[in-house]
């Protein structure tokens, strides 16, 4: 998969690439990632590429011109263009799933109050949020795009069931998780973990997640399909939160 990132601050990239998962796999050839700096493509000498807003505002926009240069020297117009904005799609884990089946996707990172919406109507596919609040700038939201992404790629993780059996995938969070020593500071694993028997940890890991995303992320389980033994323990958590209540 090729990854390109289009911004104005590419020292922001340079730990990010080079470590953990992601550096792993650059230096395996399973991506390849091209910074772009928009500030190569701007005609101003001082390699200034953010202007003030026509009718009025506060803060800074990022002017059309470099972008559009950056876009078509690369020739990146034919690729899947997110822009990172906090207007857009909101990333999920199938969001995510959607844009690692892509061959080659551009990130555009805004800055300030953003880009100019002619070159959103122009080039961008898809305009992507990682959340309901607000950043300086996109370099962290697309760190956080291209990380979801590349850990669903083949053979990037090092156990390639992983990403299958993480908070979202299966439409709940995940489960507790527990290593040795068995005590800790008094502090013990669930039995039922320990004891071998792989229908009572199947039985305990599903308890374990409804009611991890019951008191954490309930919005979720209005679009996961409970059957009546998991519709009948979050009956059993509704009544036990309810008289945690009354107390």
């Amino acid at each position: 998969m090729k990854i390109n990132i289009l911004t104005i601050f590419p020292e922001l990239y340079n730990s990010f690439l080079c470590e953990s998962i992601i550096g792993r796999a650059i230096a395996s050839d399973k991506i390849e990632v091209k910074i772009i700096d928009i500030r190569d493509y701007t005609a101003n000498k001082h390699k200034k590429v953010d202007d003030y807003l026509f009718g009025g505002g506060a803060g800074m926009l990022l002017t059309p011109g470099p972008i559009a240069s950056a876009i078509e020297s690369n020739n990146l117009s034919k690729t899947m263009i997110i822009n990172t904005s906090p207007r857009g799609q909101v990333l999920t884990q199938a969001l995510a799933k959607d844009l690692s089946e892509h061959q080659e996707i551009t990130i555009l990172v805004g800055r300030y109050e953003g880009i100019d919406q002619r070159i959103i109507d122009k080039y961008v596919n898809l305009e992507v949020s990682i959340g309901d609040y607000i950043l300086t700038g996109g370099e962290i939201a697309s760190q956080v795009i291209i990380e979801s992404v590349v850990r669903l790629l083949p053979n990037v993780l090092s156990n390639c069931l992983s990403s299958l059996d993480e908070s979202f995938t299966n439409g709940l969070l995940e489960e507790d998780h527990y290593t040795r020593p068995q005590n800790f500071e008094g502090l013990e694993v669930p039995s039922e973990l320990l004891s071998g028997h792989h229908l009572n940890i199947a039985q305990w890991k599903i308890k374990n997640r409804l009611k991890k995303t019951y008191f954490n992320r309930p919005d979720l389980l209005d679009r996961y399909k409970l059957n009546d033994d998991e519709q009948n323990y979050i009956e059993q958590l509704k009544g036990e939160k309810n008289e945690e209540n009354k107390n």
